[in-house]
């Protein structure tokens, strides 16, 4: 039986592999502007965060 489980690791690895190949080969919709303004969000709260330990 412990072998049976030892031989169920590489194929959970194997399964999980294909499914994150799968999911990264797929193209995915990209709005440029979107993440400009959340970058702008996160960088003034960091911004804001820093200057309040200050």
């Amino acid at each position: 039986m412990a072998a049976m489980i030892w031989l169920l690791i590489p194929l959970m690895a194997g399964l999980g592999a294909s499914f994150w190949a799968w999911y990264v080969s797929r193209p995915h919709p990209t709005d440029v502007w979107t993440d400009v303004e959340r970058h702008h969000r996160v960088r003034a709260t960091y911004g804001r965060m820093l200057a309040g330990q200050r």
